[in-house]
């Protein structure tokens, strides 16, 4: 009975907010004062903070004071008196009290004022020994009115911990049950439908992610990428998919071995489901698969492995990189400028047949290593089994180093993996919020595992959909009696990852920035990781972070090239035609080569319907859980591929794509706006020599061959490990 009781008096309580809000419309929620933590102030002060903090909880609390704390927030605030005289006062003493802001990454200072919200205020300039604050003209103007943003963190799971600490810092309201009336943002901790009912507002989830990031798929959409841009994407190693690929695998190593007899390549397999480093282990041979044994065969990944890591203190380690996807239209990309670094619990040595078991050896997951014996946690960043990033940039600096150079490979590795997501996920995102439908916007963080080999050069591992966001760990304290202890490490890390990406994602701010924002990128030519490149993001009015860096639309002159499948993805979503649907029908097919004009006399509309059947019929058997008939996006850029290996035959892949692509986009043009003229893209690499005589009707064109059966290479290795 208490229980009901309860429960009911605190929808009670969010229905009086709601009235509140609208009826108090002169009323203002103050920005209340929150300690938050300069960058440069020592690691063991911060770890103090968040130890009170972390011990401040209770997973037993009262719902009285859950009471309290909603009365608190719906009342209007007094002003702290101590602050009023903090933001009146002036001279050289409002000069002397603003701390100094490092930048973790960079070997810069930043001059800034501490805002009630926890950001830091870069000055503009020191006129008279006086900062003049961007967008503070005085302190009453600073209080601007406004309702204070609503979150729902009735489905946020794990992460629940980490998002009511951010929460609180920057004084927005929690919904722990949810709401009757719409939220601002809608915080899940799974996938964009743990929750169905939403039509505004903002998730934490794209649909379609999950799917996305499995083994198999991300290998697909980087191997597409890799025919076109083989150069730029050799950060991800050579990968087969099993079973379909295994007669190719089998194949490709024994010539490998036969060439060379002194190679003994090692190579690692995944499960393409598998989270936490469940299941995965390493072979030698194709006849140790265990996913072909027996009468279950399972979908998994084989890729080569790096037998070369980088070491510290002679063990393996990876790293956990946070990337926030802010929004796909227009592309968006942030990644946190601090992350963690996982070790391995046993010193390493290259695989051999004895050693090839050892998962505390070769295996970086932390879920594995923390059953080890040689764990070690530590309240501190530089020492134990799981590290900052930033001690890890710091030791390598000791040593000559270059750290900008690493980041900036880092930070074009996670572009590029992006870009080669996004056309997929664009299908996913109009087939569950198709145009003109009532549908929330959508935002995710993902979580980037990297590898550094021994000559630094980064290696992408995998992406994580639901990176963990927990800040305490599991300590036994007997025998099968576990309890939560805080993890230091984990609640500097992540704590500001979620709290910077609801700041980025506050409605507020996302108008202003909606209405500022032109898309244009940077002008520079490179990644550079220097002082001035987070001068401006200090001084502009979206809300720049302290641990989140905007990479793109940042760098898009440099990136915006390999957005050659996107370009096929948006010919693929025109000809849809069904809302919801991600399947291309025939006759649809069929609407699309004759809207484009590619159809000829040596290539018929029934030349194009056996190119239909022939590609969707084998791709079906390829996604046997797939419950749409038609061809899926993927099967089209394969035959995008077909076509355009068709009609310019004498040119490498990638300008025969970028050709057809102007070919069918001009047509597509020209029947929208047949009078204006035919548009050329910059990006584009037109060749007058090209040929376009057609070719005889057959579907073993160089495009295709390639697509089924990539060349053995022999070069150095990038290979990869969960």
């Amino acid at each position: 009975m208490s229980d009901h009781y309860e429960r009911v008096k605190i929808e009670l309580q969010q229905m009086k907010e709601v009235e509140n809000e609208a009826a108090a419309d002169g009323e203002q929620l103050s920005p209340a004062s929150v300690s938050s933590i300069p960058a440069e102030v020592s690691f063991t002060a911060r770890r103090d903070l968040s130890r009170s903090s972390v011990n401040g909880r209770s997973r037993s609390k009262s719902r009285s004071k859950a009471d309290g704390h909603e009365r608190q927030v719906n009342d209007k605030e007094l002003p702290d008196p101590t602050a009023q005289k903090s933001n009146s006062s002036q001279g050289q003493s409002r000069v002397s009290n603003e701390p100094n802001l490092h930048i973790k990454g960079t070997a810069r200072l930043l001059k800034g004022k501490t805002a009630a919200n926890g950001h830091v205020e870069t000055c503009v300039r020191q006129t008279d020994g006086k900062c003049e604050h961007h967008g503070k003209e005085d302190g009453s103007k600073a209080a601007k009115k406004r309702r204070a943003v609503t979150v729902d963190t009735s489905k946020a799971k794990t992460s629940l911990e980490a998002l009511k600490m951010s929460i609180r810092q920057l004084k927005w309201k929690e919904f722990p049950i949810g709401r009757r009336t719409a939220c601002d943002i809608y915080w899940h901790g799974v996938s964009f439908h743990d929750n169905e009912n939403i039509v505004s507002g903002q998730v934490n989830k794209f649909p379609g992610m999950i799917e996305m990031l499995r083994k198999i798929n991300l290998s697909r959409a980087v191997r597409t990428m890799q025919e076109l841009f083989p150069e730029e994407y050799n950060f991800y190693p050579r990968s087969w998919i099993l079973p379909e690929e295994y007669q190719l695998f089998s194949t490709q190593i024994r010539l490998l071995k036969d060439n060379d007899s002194t190679l003994k390549p090692t190579y690692i397999v995944k499960p393409d489901s598998g989270s936490q480093g469940d299941g995965i282990y390493l072979i030698r041979d194709p006849a140790d698969l265990r996913v072909i044994s027996g009468a279950q065969i399972k979908q998994a990944v084989v890729q080569d492995y790096i037998q070369k890591p980088l070491l510290i203190d002679k063990l393996k380690f990876d790293i956990r990189l946070y990337v926030l996807v802010r929004s796909l239209e227009p592309l968006e990309i942030y990644i946190a400028k601090e992350g963690l670094s996982r070790f391995c619990t046993e010193p390493y040595q290259e695989p051999s047949q004895k050693n090839l078991s050892h998962v505390f050896m070769h295996l970086t997951n932390y879920s594995l290593n923390v059953h080890s014996g040689n764990f070690v946690h530590s309240d501190s960043c530089s020492t134990g089994s799981k590290r900052t990033f930033s001690s890890i940039l710091y030791r390598l600096a000791s040593k000559g180093v270059d750290i900008k150079k690493v980041w900036s490979d880092i930070i074009a590795l996670v572009i590029k993996t992006v870009i080669a997501l996004v056309p997929e996920l664009k299908v996913y995102y109009q087939a569950d919020i198709p145009p003109g439908k009532p549908g929330p916007t959508c935002f995710q963080i993902l979580g980037f595992d990297i590898l550094l080999m021994k000559n630094l050069k980064p290696i992408l591992l995998e992406v994580n959909a639901n990176p963990s966001m927990r800040i305490e760990h599991e300590h036994e304290v007997s025998p099968g009696v576990f309890e939560y202890v805080p993890s230091p490490v984990d609640e500097e890390v992540k704590v500001g990852v979620i709290r910077d990406t609801l700041r980025l994602m506050d409605p507020a701010q996302r108008k202003q920035h909606a209405t500022s924002n032109t898309g244009g990128g940077s002008p520079e030519e490179a990644i550079v990781v220097e002082t001035g490149s987070d001068e401006k993001e200090g001084m502009a009015d979206s809300l720049p972070s302290l641990c989140l860096k905007q990479v793109f639309p940042k760098y898009t002159k440099q990136f915006h090239y390999l957005r050659v499948v996107e370009r096929i993805a948006a010919i693929f979503l025109r000809f849809l035609g069904v809302k919801g649907t991600m399947r291309l029908g025939p006759t649809s097919f069929r609407t699309f080569i004759r809207n484009c004009k590619l159809s000829n006399s040596s290539f018929s509309m029934a030349s194009a319907d056996i190119l239909y059947i022939d590609i969707t019929r084998r791709w079906a058997g390829m996604l046997p859980d797939s419950r749409e008939a038609g061809m899926c996006l993927q099967a089209f850029i394969e035959a995008f591929f077909y076509l355009a290996a068709r009609r310019f035959k004498a040119l490498p892949l990638r300008e025969q794509v970028v050709l057809l692509l102007e070919v069918c986009e001009g047509a597509l043009e020209g029947q929208s706006h047949s009078e204006k003229p035919r548009t050329h893209r910059s990006h584009t690499h037109p060749n007058p020599a090209s040929s376009q005589t057609s070719a005889p009707t057959t579907f073993s064109s160089p495009a295709l061959t390639r697509r089924r059966q990539r060349p053995l290479q022999l070069s150095a290795k990038a290979n990869t490990e969960n």
